[in-house]
């Protein structure tokens, strides 16, 4: 699998073809300004310039049909929220010190979206700080610090995310009271699939609780993205998470639902992926597709898990639910309702997954396909094997974006295609997408 720095679809200027030369003057200008930690994406990176909808517009006016982005997640540029961030910070944009009836209304409305039992809400800039502070919860709250990760998991960039992050490489060590597990891999059409994935991986949760009780670490916490995303986007069947929050909750810990990329209303099915599987947890972490990619992310957490912590603890973060954040986060979830979109995810999600189907049963390299709403996986294999092929899965993406359609690509191989779209996605950016990967198909293998 090609990388740069354990990235996935990363570009590399030293194997990169011809480029055109002021796409070159302004990658050669970035690395000298932002350094090598930076990545582009694609191996001939897009200079994009606007954006509208599920739409991206380069330097030359092409538009890009989005698959990808979930951060704008009501839409690039909505124009209700694009309103609501002006109105307000043409009025007040401060922190939460001072008493404002604003972001109380806000945590009202997305409170009432979570079960009854999570009652509190503490908001930050990103997603990143959101999981930190869920970390700092439950180490509080249960006086340990071993947690419990997925093998390729992906929880954020601080560094107490990082250390709990394996997808991003090795060069980015866990921390000694990290352990990892194997993600759930059960056979939809199997007979019982959800029950018995469910308790395996709960096993293997279990096992990984003794091994840290063994080297005298103390249990805190497991955390997962509830679509397990970066271990290759594995959501069904529904409910095989029940056994694993019985089994933290039996080892004296807490459950933390990594809903980053699952939760507003991606999965359709509800507005947080973890409702899918019918638990409620006991942090819940939250990012930027909250406010349409404005920096307001959060946790939402059961009140008695955080009662202790508040009394002790004064939590600071300067501009975390600050004024302008609060009013786009309101306004989407004034889009989300207005538009339906969560009932778009579920029908066009439904479509998106029976066409990546269709597509599958010509193509022997696709060995699978899977998804929850607007968020979908393809693996490919290699001929005649069912050994992960990453250099075709970022063959495929890097096809699509030359017919002007974004995606990427997951997994611990690579080797999944990750279709995640903006929730406006349409039955007929559907058949976009289908017709591009299926000519890709035809030019590539």
């Amino acid at each position: 699998m090609p990388e740069t720095a354990y990235m996935v679809n990363a570009f590399d200027l030293e194997t990169a073809g011809p480029l055109d030369p002021e796409l070159r003057r302004i990658i050669e200008r970035r690395a000298k300004l932002l350094g090598p930690a930076y990545k582009l994406f694609y191996r001939n990176p897009i200079q994009i310039v606007r954006g509208e909808g599920v739409h991206l517009y380069d330097v030359n006016g092409q538009a890009y049909l989005d698959a990808y982005n979930n951060v704008p997640s009501v839409g690039h540029c909505h124009p209700r929220v694009v309103e609501a961030i002006a109105r307000q910070a043409a009025t007040l944009n401060t922190h939460t010190r001072y008493a404002n009836a604003e972001i109380l209304a806000y945590a009202e409305r997305l409170l009432a979206t979570f079960p009854a039992e999570l009652g509190h809400v503490m908001f930050t800039c990103t997603g990143s700080e959101a999981v930190d502070l869920a970390l700092r919860i439950a180490r509080f709250r249960t006086g340990g610090e071993g947690t419990i990760i997925t093998a390729n998991a992906y929880h954020g960039v601080t560094t107490a995310t990082a250390e709990i992050s394996p997808s991003l490489g090795p060069g980015v060590p866990l921390s000694r009271s990290v352990r990892t597990v194997a993600p759930p891999v059960p056979d939809p059409a199997a007979p019982a699939a959800a029950e018995q994935a469910g308790h395996a991986f709960a096993t293997r949760v279990s096992d990984a609780i003794a091994d840290l009780r063994r080297h005298g670490i103390k249990f805190a916490a497991f955390i997962a993205d509830s679509l397990f995303s970066s271990d290759g986007i594995r959501p069904d069947p529904a409910g095989f998470l029940r056994p694993a929050l019985d089994a933290v909750h039996d080892a004296g810990g807490l459950y933390i639902a990594d809903e980053v990329q699952p939760g507003f209303a991606r999965t359709g099915d509800a507005m947080w992926g973890f409702q899918r599987h019918g638990i409620v947890p006991d942090l819940v972490v939250m990012g930027k597709p909250m406010g349409n990619g404005m920096p307001i992310a959060g946790v939402a957490a059961r009140p008695e898990v955080v009662e202790e912590f508040g009394r002790q603890i004064r939590y600071f973060n300067t501009f975390g639910g600050n004024s302008v954040c609060v009013a786009a986060a309101a306004a989407v979830l004034d889009v989300i309702e207005a538009e339906g979109l969560a009932e778009n995810a579920r029908a066009v999600g439904r479509y998106l997954l029976d066409t990546l189907k269709q597509i599958a049963e010509d193509t022997p390299r696709i060995n699978a396909v899977r998804g929850a709403g607007l968020y979908a996986g393809v693996d490919f294999v290699r001929p005649g094997s069912t050994e992960p092929d990453g250099d075709a899965a970022i063959a495929v993406v890097n096809g699509l974006r030359d017919r002007h359609v974004l995606i990427s690509a997951t997994g611990p191989h690579g080797s999944t295609l990750k279709i995640r779209p903006p929730l406006p996605f349409a039955r007929t950016h559907v058949d976009q997408l289908a017709a591009a990967l299926s000519d890709t198909l035809r030019a590539t293998f």
